[in-house]
């Protein structure tokens, strides 16, 4: 952000879920942000494309659910942000104008004097029923088409939205949010007129790889719905079109299309398994079992970072270690040191190692196997023995390495860089989701997050996870849930989150789709 720049709003379409489909001018603003307001629906891989620097803050609503902030908040924080000389997008889903409220924030900025753009986007109107293979116009089934909102109480917007007329009065149909009031839809337009067997269809995470389709004739269509799970964000069809689909239907879902995986890691440490098991069609829920903060104190580490000539090289065994080592060396002055060439780097894991690249080290040795597979790799390049080396890691790290290294006539120093937190969770709300099935599966990537839960679940613990596939991130996690009594379904033989998804979808392909 330039000192004294005028700020500049950007009402950016994010499309309808495929982040493929955003405009190229979108992912341009995105890449130039200060500040992203962002809906709940935005693609992650969208927002992954921002600057390190970029503040990124959720401000969606979801559903009926309470909004975490009003839409008076949203507004001030967006022309508070341009006022301070911020670029801010405001990122939204599908496109600003249908069904956004893109216009009452452009008169936000209007009111406050505040320039700003629209960035148009897809909306799932088009992409949904594009992607299930439903045409909204077609000359021989439709001339016209509309979209409309069904997310309030249809009885309280009678006026406002005449659901029997407008369903007889254009060839296609589409009714965006509005599951919550499917019944009463739908028998508000018979109980107009409307022809029950009328063809019908709802669109759930459309244009996505968990994308799924039902169809009914209309007076069945809410019952098919529930019986298929089908959950929001959908998108409702009625109309003739939606014949067309038996020819048209073109796209195919992920192979894990639709399941439900419980995401227990840390917010800023998912993101990246999100996105993978968003593309092979499954839906990650969320509950962070860990957090992470510096560790309280950094004496040592502070020390270390000030006497790195002291060091051969410095072994990082986890992303976040890569991040608390990195933030402090800036805060203290350190950074030149720890990116110089003369001080070898190695990490555990390619992703470990794709973090510290990111930072600006350079990474010299990675032991894509675990911590003892490192070691062999160290040992290959040079000789352990009368070496230096330096581990910066969390209060409960491993001393594997550090005996290994000892071992072989090495000096291993390990200093706290990182602790381990257990962020608040509701263990019997949990519990009783896991034990209604709201998912398919439990993803667990450390000890840590294994312990917690058990805790929370205390002897049910166990029974919660029946029914449920159960899969761990490497084999440290596999023996702390066998520990707990809990056998994972799932353990790749690397610990890497491609690795781990891909596991997964063999386990989900061989074992679950061809037993049903």
């Amino acid at each position: 952000m330039a000192e004294g720049r005028s700020g500049f709003v950007s009402l950016v379409g994010a499309g309808p879920g495929d982040p493929g489909l955003v405009t190229v001018r979108g992912v341009e603003r995105v890449r130039e942000a200060d500040l992203i307001l962002y809906d709940e629906l935005v693609p992650v891989e969208l927002l992954a494309l921002a600057p390190e620097s970029t503040l990124q803050r959720n401000v969606g609503k979801r559903g009926h659910q309470e909004p975490p902030f009003s839409q008076e908040d949203i507004e001030h924080q967006m022309v508070e942000a341009a006022r301070a000389g911020m670029r801010v997008v405001r990122l939204k889903g599908g496109d600003p104008f249908v069904f956004g409220r893109g216009g009452e924030e452009a008169s936000a900025c209007v009111r406050a004097g505040i320039d700003f753009e629209i960035v148009p986007g897809v909306s799932s109107a088009l992409a949904a029923t594009a992607y299930a293979g439903m045409p909204v116009t077609d000359r021989r089934h439709a001339a016209s088409f509309a979209v409309v909102t069904g997310h309030k109480d249809p009885t309280a917007v009678t006026e406002a939205t005449r659901w029997s007329a407008l369903a007889r009065a254009v060839d296609t149909l589409v009714i965006l949010m509005g599951m919550r009031n499917l019944p009463d839809l739908v028998e508000r337009m018979i109980a107009g007129g409307v022809d029950p067997r009328k063809p019908s269809a709802v669109i759930c995470q459309g244009t996505m790889p968990a994308q799924r389709v039902v169809e009914a004739p209309l007076e069945e269509l809410p019952a098919v719905s529930s019986d298929a799970g089908i959950r929001p964000p959908a998108a409702i069809v009625i109309g003739d079109v939606v014949r067309l689909r038996a020819e048209l239907d073109w796209f195919v879902p992920g192979p894990m299309a639709g399941v439900q995986v419980l995401v227990t890691r840390a917010p800023e440490r998912s993101r990246e398994f999100e996105i993978l098991l968003r593309a092979v069609g499954a839906n990650p829920v969320r509950i962070p079992l860990v957090a992470f903060a510096p560790a309280r104190d950094l004496t040592e580490l502070d020390a270390a970072l000030g006497d790195l000539g002291h060091f051969d090289e410095v072994v990082f065994a986890s992303e976040n270690a890569v991040r608390f080592t990195v933030e402090r060396a800036r805060e203290t002055g350190g950074f030149e040191a720890l990116v110089s060439r003369r001080l070898e780097i190695a990490c555990v894991g390619t992703a470990t190692a794709e973090a510290a690249r990111r930072a600006g080290l350079h990474v010299s040795c990675v032991g894509a196997g675990g911590g003892l597979d490192l070691l062999e790799e160290i040992e290959k390049q040079q000789p352990v023995a009368g070496r230096r080396f330096l581990l910066p890691r969390s209060e409960i790290g491993r001393d594997d390495l550090v005996a290994g290294l000892q071992e072989k006539g090495g000096e291993a120093v390990a200093v706290e860089a990182y602790r381990t937190l257990r962020p608040p969770v509701d263990g019997d709300s949990l519990g009783q989701r896991l034990g209604d099935s709201e998912f398919d599966v439990a993803s667990f990537a450390s000890p840590s997050a294994v312990a917690y839960f058990a805790e929370l679940l205390g002897d049910g613990a166990r029974a919660a996870l029946r029914g449920v596939t159960v899969t761990a991130l490497g084999e440290t996690t596999a023996a702390a849930l066998r520990d707990v009594g809990i056998e994972p379904d799932v353990v790749p033989e690397r610990p890497e989150l491609q690795e781990w998804v891909d596991a997964l979808t063999r386990h989900w392909r061989d074992n679950v789709l061809e037993g049903d």
